[in-house]
């Protein structure tokens, strides 16, 4: 079997992917990777830079959806909501520890990168403390909606995006996605549970955080790109330049269905028609105690492996 197959997905498994939130506390120790390690896609090294300048900001933006959920939550009555609302907040904040972890490494690196990192900081640690109620779970309602889609789509592109990677780095972006895609409802359900009537307002949030998200990326691939010496050639300036706008239109692309009225994020089309199996198959491993701190193409092979095999579909 072929790992690298786009279209390994078992169509409408037992498990909707959105079904139970586990907080796994990993530690992938990525503060001892070297500088020489930020480039972990060495088949396409602008699929690393990519992913790299969009979590500068992620762990900044993390922490404020903890603080956005954690003080939604103590008005929160529904018993389920809040159970859920608990579980991001768990995942969450394990993800922002390992992003820092990488992020130091990074600055190894990229040292302009820095002035970027302290702006995301100072912005989202200052509306934070700003913003109204329905400010702040509606911008993390807006954000989620990119986190899971960008999960969903890295996951169907593995081999793509870490079938030639390092093994400990590809193991923390597929857990952070996976857990992306588990919780990426409960934003959306905690603005939907305050402020439901006000749809308006709802696909405003849409519209920012793509352009937040955007620019941070933008602006940090940039520094990504000086660095590593592709603006000196103009093909491959123009080349990697438009792989990351090509990305970031997907990402706006895939995020259409939820300007309807009647979206909700389990019924988005990536989840509801192609449920994919490095996913499910990750999940089930690290529920039997499996190793998944280190994730190679065997590895991944024996994930899908084991969800076709559940599926019936081997």
């Amino acid at each position: 079997m072929n790992c690298r197959s786009k279209a390994a997905h078992s169509e409408f498994p037992t498990a909707h992917p959105m079904d139970g939130i586990t907080i796994r506390p990993l530690d992938f120790r990525l503060s001892s990777k070297t500088s020489d390690d930020c480039i972990w896609n060495h088949r396409r090294p602008e699929y690393a830079v990519f992913l790299n300048a969009l979590g500068v900001h992620v762990p900044y933006f993390e922490r404020y959806l903890v603080f956005a959920l954690r003080k939604a939550r103590s008005a929160t009555h529904d018993a389920r909501l809040k159970n859920d609302q608990g579980g991001i907040i768990g995942q969450e904040a394990h993800h922002a520890h390992n992003y820092r972890q990488f992020s130091e490494v990074l600055f190894e690196r990229y040292a302009s990168l820095r002035p970027i990192d302290q702006r995301a900081m100072q912005y989202f640690e200052k509306r934070a403390l700003r913003d109204s109620d329905r400010r702040l779970i509606g911008f993390t309602a807006g954000y989620e909606t990119f986190t899971f889609l960008a999960g969903l789509l890295l996951l169907d592109e593995f081999d793509d995006w870490f079938g030639d990677s390092d093994p400990e780095i590809a193991a923390f972006w597929i857990w952070h996605q996976v857990e992306e895609v588990e919780h990426g409802s409960v934003a959306f359900d905690t603005y939907k549970y305050f402020y439901g009537k006000d749809e308006l307002y709802r696909k405003w949030m849409i519209v920012v955080a793509m352009f937040h998200l955007a620019r941070e990326t933008v602006a940090a691939y940039r520094v990504m790109m000086v660095a590593e010496g592709w603006v000196k050639k103009p093909r491959l300036a123009f080349a990697r330049s438009r792989f990351c706008a090509w990305m970031l239109l997907r990402f706006a692309r895939n995020a259409l269905p939820a300007f309807r009225k009647s979206y909700h994020p389990r019924h988005h089309p990536l989840v509801t028609n192609r449920q994919n199996l490095v996913q499910q198959g990750w999940r089930r491993f690290s529920a039997s105690g499996g190793d998944v701190l280190s994730i190679d193409r065997d590895k991944v092979e024996e994930l899908i492996g084991s969800a076709l095999r559940v599926s019936g579909r081997e």
